[in-house]
Formats: C-alpha cells, sequence, structure tokens
C-alpha cells in the first residue's frame, strides 16, 4: 500500500511525539522535521533516525524540498500558523493545525472528520477540546444541551512555552468549538495548569445542561460510552474516571487522559491526545486520497 508524505514544522514536545507516532503508521511517511533551533532535542532525534532535517523554519522546507511533504503537521504557535497557513495553500499543501490558530474547520475524529476529507486546512481545536467536546458532542446527539462548560486540568510540568503562549487562544477556541461541534447553545472553556508534585495526569470535567424534559439517561450513557470507546481506538488511555453523573437537566462527566509514553511521559496526557488525534486525521484524509485514486 502507498503511502503519504508527510513532515512535521516544529521540533519541540509535540513534534517530537508525533515523528514517534507517525513511524508505527501504516498509510503514512514522515520525511522530514522542520524547526528553527538546530540544537533542539527533536531535530537531533530526526537526524538521527534519517529524516531530512531543516533549521530555517517553513520557508526553508518550501523553497529547497516542497515534494517531500504532502502534508504538514504545524506543531508551533497559533500565531506563527497564521503565517504558515499561507505559505501552505500557496505550495498546495495539506495542514493540519495543532495549535488554536482557527483557520481551518475545526476537526475531531469521532464528531466530524467525514465532513471534511477534502479540507487543505484542518484545525484540532486544543488538547481539552479533541477530550471534552466529543462529550458534549454525545450528548447533544440524545437531548439538546443549552449550555456546556469543561475545565481542563493539567500538569504545569506538561505545559511547554507553546501553551503557555496560546492559552487566551485555547479558552476561545476551545469554547467556540463546544458549541460548533459539540452542539450547546453556549460553551466555555477553563483551563488550569496544577503544580503538584508528582505531576498529575490530565483530568477534564463536562458540565452540561439539557433543555428541560429532554433528560433520558440510558441513552445519553450509552452515547457516552460509544464515544469513550472510539476514541480510546487512537488515544489508549483515555477514560472516564467515574460514570456519568445526573442531578436534574445537568450532567457531569469526568474524565482522564494518561499518554501513551512515546517521547512523552504518562502525564503528559494533553499532548499525547493532541499527536494521537493528528496522525488518525492524516490517516483517514489518506485512506480517502486512496480511494480516489483506485476509481
Amino acid at each position: 500500500m502507498s503511502k503519504l508524505k508527510v513532515a512535521i514544522l516544529g521540533s519541540g514536545n509535540i513534534g517530537s511525539d508525533l515523528m514517534i507516532k507517525l513511524e508505527r503508521s501504516e498509510l503514512l511517511e514522515l520525511t522530514a522535521m522542520i524547526g528553527i533551533d538546530a540544537e533542539s532535542d527533536g531535530l537531533r532525534r530526526a537526524r538521527d533516525r534519517g529524516y531530512a532535517t531543516y533549521t530555517g523554519g517553513l520557508k526553508e522546507f518550501l523553497e529547497k524540498s516542497p515534494d517531500l511533504a504532502d502534508i504538514v503537521f504545524d506543531a508551533t504557535s497559533a500565531k506563527a500558523h497564521i503565517r504558515h497557513a499561507k505559505m501552505l495553500r500557496e505550495k498546495g499543501k495539506i495542514a493540519i493545525d495543532l495549535t488554536p490558530a482557527a483557520v481551518g474547520p475545526f476537526v475531531i475524529p469521532s464528531c466530524n472528520l467525514g465532513m471534511h476529507l477534502e479540507a487543505t486546512n484542518i484545525n484540532l481545536i486544543t488538547c481539552g477540546g479533541q477530550a471534552t467536546i466529543p462529550v458534549v458532542h454525545a450528548i447533544n446527539k440524545v437531548a439538546p444541551v443549552d449550555y456546556a462548560e469543561i475545565v481542563a486540568t493539567i500538569s504545569s510540568k506538561s505545559a511547554g512555552p507553546g501553551t503557555r503562549a496560546n492559552i487566551d487562544e485555547f479558552t476561545e477556541t476551545t469554547s467556540h468549538g463546544i458549541e460548533k461541534i459539540g452542539g450547546a447553545k453556549k460553551g466555555k472553556a477553563i483551563i488550569i495548569l496544577n503544580p503538584a508534585e508528582p505531576p498529575i495526569l490530565m483530568r477534564d470535567t463536562v458540565h452540561a445542561l439539557v433543555q428541560d424534559g429532554t433528560m433520558n439517561e440510558p441513552e445519553i450513557r450509552r452515547s457516552i460510552a460509544e464515544t469513550v470507546q472510539y476514541i480510546q481506538s487512537y488515544v489508549p488511555g483515555y477514560r472516564l474516571r467515574t460514570e456519568p453523573i445526573f442531578d436534574g437537566n445537568k450532567i457531569t462527566v469526568i474524565l482522564e487522559v494518561a499518554g501513551a509514553g512515546d517521547y512523552l511521559p504518562a502525564y503528559s496526557g494533553n499532548l499525547d491526545i493532541m499527536t494521537a488525534s493528528a496522525v488518525k486525521v492524516a490517516e483517514e484524509l489518506a485512506k480517502n486520497r486512496l480511494k480516489k485514486s483506485a476509481v
């Protein structure tokens, strides 16, 4: 089976973890890592693994070796992606955006991936969004959600410079995703960086208020369970910490995400769910392209 060529833009923790996950893919062929710090651990590991490396950023890659990738994963920052998106579009490359820049359509594999298989720029929202919006979406399929609030708590150690620089974009983009993909009439997102030692696993709480008279506990439980099972197919460390809690027209769901330990420690589930989701999306894009080429 032929593979789709991909490159990683950003040689930090997310890019390094993504590199290891991509090596296991049967549909994607990693060819290059692009960064700006020649001494970064990510670029060093990429060189050691035999991948092409670039230290002049995306501009150098597109000038020297644009044919090395059909898809470019952007693991830099929201502000940088605004610039990168234009450059990639002009070169006809597909961008999978792991920043909260919100340039392209919001995509969550368990919710709406099939709607955007022809998109040229896909936004993965945020780690909190990937973890919690599917639950809101699952509830909304059964009972209309009037309001949904999510609280994403991550270890301070797993929040690098990029995450910290994007806090404002995190809350805004995730809140919008709760409404646009989750289906809630109103959404709110909160992120907490927990400095506890030893570091905690990523934990997320979803509070949803459904319309009066629409509560159906058995169907909501079933819908949430199906969604969790699907996400576990590509994020094995994703799980419910407790059964959903029902109180009148309010539903509370508590989640936990443990990382796979590829490059990042297990407590960095917030980063792991982003890289795992990125690979899942890219593989579905690759399947779609292979189907089209076979016709």
